[in-house]
């Protein structure tokens, strides 16, 4: 059984605490170090390990300090160059190349994002559950099978945001920006229809824009794709 816990999920910082029972990790690094230790309730060392997907600070804030605090750091080699990082807790992980951490086997594998080497992770652990966290993209070309849980971005709606670019709320550039560096609910949606989600358990929608979504909305239309129990990480 995995459990998810987001402590933020905002363009002001992203993180999130997983464990299957055996092993905890975090998922991204976006919020100052303070913050991430009362979300954790002061358990910081009892982290196995924290994924970064890439260098933005928005997920990648905290990552000096949880390495000084003992935490190791698991992240591409061109984020890691981005972001000036040497330490014996750094570890450099690869596309397509799996690794391990306690009990769970995790493959990164290539996103399409306006960073130095944006990554998403699959994570499989030893009672058979299969996550997969995706954000900060605009696209996905791989697809995946015997999911039980999704960590997906559902930043915007494509119709919310021509009517803030309409009514001069949003500017044209910051549109096409949005386009080309997250994950819509259009998105999501055909993500979805093109995986194999007969097994999902549970769907976590993250990082949603503040002005370009709807939660109710999001949740609503996801939930007729799949059928599965959806849920919005709202920190």
């Amino acid at each position: 059984m995995i459990e998810i816990l987001p402590l933020g999920s905002s363009s002001a910082g992203n993180a999130y605490r997983i464990t299957d029972g055996h092993t905890t990790l975090l998922l991204e690094a976006g919020l100052p170090y303070k913050e991430l230790q009362r979300a954790l309730s002061f358990q910081v060392t009892q982290l196995a390990g924290c994924l970064v997907t890439h260098d933005h600070g928005d997920h990648s804030k905290a990552i000096k300090d949880l390495m000084r605090a003992g935490v190791r750091i698991y992240t591409g080699q061109g984020t890691a160059d981005a972001l000036g990082l040497s330490s014996h807790r750094l570890h450099t992980v690869q596309a397509h190349k799996s690794f391990r951490i306690g009990t769970w086997t995790i493959l990164p594998f290539d996103v399409e994002h306006d960073a130095a080497e944006p990554l998403g992770f699959l994570l499989a652990n030893r009672d058979g559950d299969k996550l997969l966290f995706l954000t900060d993209s605009y696209y996905c070309r791989y697809r995946f099978g015997g999911l039980t849980h999704l960590m997906v971005e559902c930043n915007y709606a494509l119709d919310i945001v021509q009517e803030r670019v309409e009514a001069g709320q949003l500017h044209p550039a910051q549109m096409h920006r949005l386009l080309r560096s997250h994950f819509g609910l259009d998105h999501v949606k055909d993500f979805l229809r093109a995986n194999d989600v007969s097994k999902v358990q549970e769907i976590w929608l993250l990082h949603l824009s503040d002005g370009n979504s709807d939660e109710e909305r999001f949740r609503r239309e996801v939930q007729e794709v799949t059928g599965a129990v959806v849920r919005v990480a709202k920190r």
